[in-house]
C-alpha cells in the first residue's frame, strides 16, 4: 500500500469539499448531504484553502512570513508619510 501524505491528503479533501460546495443538496444511496447555504460557503472556502495548500500556494516559510511582515510595515511607514505630508501642504 502506497504512504498518504499530508499534500495528497489536503488535494482530497480539497476535491471532495468543492464537491459538496458545488453539488449542495443531493442524496447518494443511503448518505444525504444537505449543507445549506452557510454549509456551502464554508465547504468552498474551505475547498479553495485545501487545494491552494496541496499546491504549495499556501506553505509559507518563517523567512517568507519574516520578509512580508518587514515589506508591510515598509509599506505603512511609507504610506503614513505621504498622507502627513499632504496633510500638511493643504
Amino acid at each position: 500500500m502506497t504512504d498518504i501524505t499530508p499534500n495528497s491528503t489536503f488535494l482530497i479533501a480539497g476535491i471532495v469539499f468543492v464537491t459538496i460546495a458545488v453539488i449542495g443538496q443531493s442524496k447518494l444511496g443511503f448518505i444525504e448531504i444537505n449543507p445549506g447555504c452557510f454549509g456551502r460557503l464554508l465547504a468552498l472556502f474551505i475547498g479553495i484553502s485545501s487545494l491552494l495548500y496541496a499546491l504549495g500556494l499556501l506553505n509559507f516559510s518563517g523567512e517568507t512570513l519574516d520578509l512580508l511582515r518587514i515589506s508591510l510595515t515598509q509599506q505603512i511607514k511609507q504610506s503614513i508619510s505621504s498622507i502627513n505630508e499632504l496633510l500638511q501642504g493643504s
